[in-house]
């Protein structure tokens, strides 16, 4: 095939294509399928020409399409001309059934316009129905609210604070909620807030005037409890009396005590006791709790309890801090007392009731704290105040307040040993007051006694000491009367004024829920601190006072002697009232014989002194001569009195023991023979001449005649005149001038003159020679003078070889 035929053949080729596609996209955009943009944009974009003929194509397919149109149009024009006819046809009776039905219409409409309004009515009733149904229901569903809340209203009103928080509950949870639509229902919520805060406010001010109330009649609550307890004890102690006595048992109850306590217990108890049980009123009597209880279950309603509980702990640890807080003058009565416990006594009885009565708002951890703390503010008021106390009736009084303090609140469950143990603490306080005031009273007594025995003239006299004092003695009840008890008026004073004392310690010693042996230890201690201390610092300041002369001293030693032996009995009285044998291993022991016997030790320290003055005042009286030449023959005035006083004083050392009488004999020859000497050495007395020196000696000689005339029976041999041996031997040296034997037996065991110091000899030698040369002014043209100066001087000499030998050899 030639290049032209190929060309040609190429050419008709794509001429077939093109075609084809043009086809396609008239198909494409008679389908209306695809987008026709895309077909178009694909018929530009293939060739150049292609525009013309597409253009050409779709003209020829348009051409197709009419033809066809008119084919069907030829089709199908007899069968559209035929329905035009009838339609005429039907035009004429269209019209007449136009009339008809219009004239049909207006018939309808003239006979439906009353059954139209008719219809309106029955609507407009349906309606109003519907309407009074709704409003019915809705008005049953809010009457219940308005009826509950008129309730919350009256409640409130009422002041039943607890039933309207109920009340409020049932809204908040059941009924609102129905009709939380509705805007009264809004307001009724929102005011539900303001109501419990007013419930709030009004419960909290009820609590303050509860609190307020219970502080004004704490008092009155207290005295209540602790009448109610005392009642209790009483009853109990009537009781046991009876079931003892019932028994055959014995219990000690002291004679004192039962006329004073026990007596009236015993015979009026139990006809009384429905009295007392009318008087005495019950805390619920006397307070109303009813706030406290509302405003418990109010605030645990609204889900405050803690808020309650923590204000109403705070407000009364407050009030319990004022209670605790006493008077500055307490101490100064029993009533400032009395006041003080009641109102603690009120305050916890008060709280033991509000444990009980309620759960929660005072818990017994709560009650316990505050307890103690309070206990130990009231045992260090009690401690303070009761120092004040030096009237002992008082502190007794203040004691059995304690007691019967202790005993209300350990019944209401209280530990009250801290109490019992201060008790022991005031105890001792008012022994220290029993004896401030006992030693007022032995002070009296001693004023008031005469020292002298008791005289008595009959059996009744002497039975009335006998009574008040344990006295036996034989010999004095063989005696007939006139007679004389050997002790004076004190002895049987202060004897039953031990007793007393007794008594008094005894009182003190009751319902400290304590053992016999505890008291018997407590009675026989305080009884020991009065003979000891007190008794014993009496007696001394008698004996030492001015105008107490030897004569009472003397009798104060017999009283001390008689009290001493006493001592047994008030040991015995003292087992007679505990029941407590003296044969128990830690039985305390009375130290009355050492009391009594330091205090005759000081007596008889006090008769050696005074009787020593009493010589000294003798001794001062003492004129002698000094420069006589000779001796007036007797002995001198003031020593016979003297001797004569003390023959008189010995006498009446008769009832005294014998010792005493002997020592004072033998200390006041001592005493006497001591300034005897002391006369003789005074060394304001520059000379002696040997004529005083023998009237010395017939002064020596009559102390001595005194010492052997035996003025105190006991003594033995020459046992008294030892006492002046010094005295005579001195004398006997220089009256005998038996120099030479002095000097050649010196220091020897057996020496004659064994009792002259040398610088004895050596003083009183010194003043004779001064003597001698003044009244001896030609003694030295005589030629005995002479030798007899010379030996002096020999002697002098030798007697201070011998002092110097002493102080040599010391």
């Amino acid at each position: 095939m030639s290049a032209t035929g190929k060309s040609g053949a190429c050419g008709a080729m794509l001429e077939e294509d093109s075609d084809q596609t043009y086809e396609n996209v008239l198909a494409e955009i008679q389908s209306f399928e695809l987008p026709i943009e895309a077909t178009l944009r694909s018929v530009y974009d293939d060739q150049p020409n292609a525009h013309k003929k597409f253009m050409e194509k779709l003209d020829n397919c348009i051409r197709n399409h009419d033809k066809e149109i008119e084919k069907m149009c030829n089709f199908h024009h007899q069968g559209f001309v035929d329905a035009i006819t009838e339609l005429l046809k039907v035009r004429t009776d269209a019209e007449k059934l136009k009339v008809q039905v219009t004239d049909t219409n207006r018939r309808f409409q003239d006979a439906g316009k009353e059954v139209v309004v008719q219809t309106e009515d029955i609507i407009r009733c349906r309606i109003q129905q519907r309407n009074i149904t709704t409003v019915v229901e809705k008005l049953q569903l809010c009457l219940p609210v308005l009826e509950m809340y008129t309730k919350l209203k009256e409640q409130m009103s009422a002041k039943r604070y607890y039933s309207a928080l109920k009340t409020m509950e049932q809204l908040e949870n059941v009924y609102f909620p129905r009709v939380s639509q509705y805007r009264f229902c809004q307001l009724m919520i929102e005011n539900l807030p303001k109501l419990r805060e007013d419930i709030k406010e009004i419960s909290m001010s009820d609590l303050k005037d509860f609190l307020e109330s219970i502080r004004k009649h704490s008092n009155k609550i207290g005295e209540a409890a602790m009448k109610q307890a005392q009642q209790q004890k009483t009853f109990s102690v009537a009781l046991q009396k009876q079931n003892n006595v019932k028994f055959g048992r014995h219990m000690y109850i002291n004679d004192r005590i039962t006329e004073e306590r026990n007596e009236i217990v015993l015979k009026h108890t139990f006809e009384e006791e429905d009295e007392n049980e009318e008087e005495v009123l019950t805390v619920q009597e006397l307070v109303d709790f009813s706030p406290v209880y509302r405003c418990l279950h109010i605030y645990s309603a609204l889900g405050d309890e803690e808020t309650f509980e923590n204000y109403y702990r705070k407000q009364r640890k407050k009030q319990a801090r004022l209670v605790l807080q006493p008077q500055s003058n307490m101490h100064e009565t029993v009533d400032g007392y009395r006041r003080y416990f009641t109102q603690i006594v009120g305050f916890f009885v008060v709280e033991d009731h509000i444990l009980h009565v309620t759960q929660g708002l005072v818990t017994r951890a709560y009650t316990d704290e505050l307890w103690n703390m309070a206990l130990s503010k009231i045992i260090a008021v009690l401690r303070a105040h009761s120092s004040y106390c030096t009237d002992p009736d008082l502190v007794l009084e203040l004691k059995n307040l304690i007691v019967i303090f202790a005993d209300t609140l350990q019944g209401y469950g209280f530990p009250v040993n801290r109490l019992f143990d201060l008790l022991f603490e005031i105890r001792d306080q008012y022994n220290e007051t029993l004896l401030k005031k006992w030693a007022t009273v032995f002070r009296d007594i001693f004023e008031e006694d005469n020292y002298s025995p008791i005289p008595i003239t009959n059996e009744e006299e002497y039975k009335i000491v006998i009574s008040k004092f344990p006295f036996q003695d034989p010999d004095l009840e063989k005696q007939s009367f006139p007679k004389k008890f050997p002790m004076s008026q004190s002895v049987p004073h202060i004897y039953i004024q031990v007793k007393e004392f007794i008594y008094a310690s005894l009182k003190f010693s009751e319902s400290l829920h304590r053992s016999s042996t505890e008291i018997d230890d407590m009675l026989r201690k305080s009884t020991n601190l009065l003979l000891t201390r007190t008794l014993n610092s009496c007696l001394l300041n008698l004996i030492r006072k001015p105008h107490i002369g030897l004569t009472e001293v003397v009798q104060i030693i017999i009283n001390t002697t008689h009290l001493e032996q006493a001592c047994k009995y008030l040991e015995d009285f003292i087992t007679n009232i505990t029941n407590i044998s003296q044969e128990t291993v830690h039985t305390t022991r009375l130290y009355g014989l050492s009391t009594f016997k330091d205090a005759r030790h000081a007596a008889e320290g006090e008769i050696y002194t005074k009787l020593n003055q009493k010589i000294d005042e003798f001794v001062q009286l003492a004129d002698y001569d000094w420069t006589m030449s000779e001796p007036d023959g007797r002995a001198s005035g003031y020593l016979m009195d003297l001797i004569n006083f003390l023959r008189s004083i010995f006498q009446v050392f008769t009832h005294l023991p014998g010792k005493v009488a002997q020592t004072a004999c033998m200390s006041a020859c001592q005493h006497l023979s001591t300034s005897l000497m002391q006369m003789l050495l005074d060394s304001e007395l520059k000379q002696i001449s040997m004529g005083a020196i023998q009237q010395f000696n017939l002064d020596v000689i009559q102390c001595e005649l005194f010492a052997s005339s035996e003025p105190v029976p006991g003594f033995q041999g020459d046992t008294l005149q030892l006492a002046f041996i010094d005295l005579r031997q001195l004398l006997d040296l220089f009256m005998v001038w038996d120099w030479s034997t002095y000097l050649a037996d010196y220091g020897q065991p057996a020496s004659k003159y064994l009792r002259v110091n040398p610088n004895t000899a050596l003083t009183l030698l010194e003043k004779m020679k001064d003597t001698s040369k003044k009244n001896n002014i030609f003694a030295q043209f005589r030629k005995n003078d002479r030798d007899k100066q010379k030996l002096i001087e020999t002697v002098m000499k030798q007697l201070r070889s011998l002092v110097n030998g002493m102080s040599q050899h010391t």
